[in-house]
């Protein structure tokens, strides 16, 4: 189901607890519906949802009419989505191995890309189906995204355990960097920018310590329950302070910077 580095560190989260993903962690599809405008999907289009979650956005695109099919590595995800969505299909499935037995006119990714640290893998497992003029459409942690959660995380590892403690889960390159690989593999960028997106946290003064168990936990993966709540309470700590400026009134904000990215196959 998944791959990993030579050190047993896992290429990419697997495990989601998705029923608090969507409770907790709502904004990522709705922000993801802005990429849906850019996909622009049209009636009777065979597209797929690459790393789809729970299915919220693969169902917006399927509102269109097009025949839309997604895929996840996590099994919870997935299920959750089948629950949800039952008139439409998921896969599970490895990001960096995925391959289809048919064409697709589209594949669609929102804010999944960053997470499959094999980068070159997911390209290729990506486009090996899609058509020559099919549309890659994607957002995902670009270059500097999330840096002052990280070095927190990374801080609090460095001074309570080792520096090597601290594992970084993520790839967020830059617009270059992606853009070429994706030159790689047969496809023309056509538009790509790179933002900031200063992105409110859910559930007030929680909302950075739910997101530290949602996804931050991923930057120390094997520590036990008891270390991974002192590291996180400590990371909290830091990124509290006034000159982080991510905390103020009871309100998280998370130092979002993403990528987004318009390809067309050759």
């Amino acid at each position: 189901m998944t791959n990993s580095y030579t050190d047993g560190t896992p290429s990419q989260k697997v495990h989601w607890e998705a029923s608090g993903y969507d409770q907790s962690m709502g904004f990522v599809s709705r922000y993801g519906e802005d990429v849906v405008q850019w996909l622009n999907p049209l009636e009777g289009e065979r597209i797929i949802d690459f790393g789809c979650g729970t299915g919220d956005l693969a169902a917006k695109i399927a509102e269109s009419g097009a025949i839309t099919y997604g895929v996840d590595i996590s099994s919870e995800m997935v299920d959750r989505a089948r629950a949800k969505y039952p008139h439409l299909q998921f896969e599970c499935a490895d990001g960096a191995t995925w391959q289809s037995d048919y064409e697709y006119d589209a594949v669609f990714s929102n804010a999944a890309l960053h997470w499959m640290r094999d980068a070159e893998g997911a390209i290729a497992s990506m486009v090996s189906g899609l058509k020559k003029g099919g549309r890659f459409v994607a957002e995902f942690g670009g270059y500097g995204n999330v840096k002052q959660i990280v070095e927190a995380v990374r801080s609090v590892l460095t001074e309570e355990v080792r520096e090597d403690a601290f594992v970084m889960p993520w790839f967020f390159p830059t617009i270059g960097q992606y853009g070429m690989m994706l030159e790689k593999h047969g496809m023309e960028v056509r538009h790509a920018i790179l933002f900031d997106r200063p992105t409110p946290l859910e559930n007030g003064e929680e909302g950075m310590k739910d997101w530290l168990r949602m996804f931050g936990e991923a930057m120390f993966p094997n520590a036990n329950v008891q270390d991974a709540e002192r590291w996180m309470n400590a990371a909290v700590s830091k990124l509290k302070q006034p000159e982080a400026a991510l905390y103020a009134d009871g309100r998280w904000i998370a130092d979002y910077r993403r990528i987004r990215i318009f390809a067309v196959k050759c």
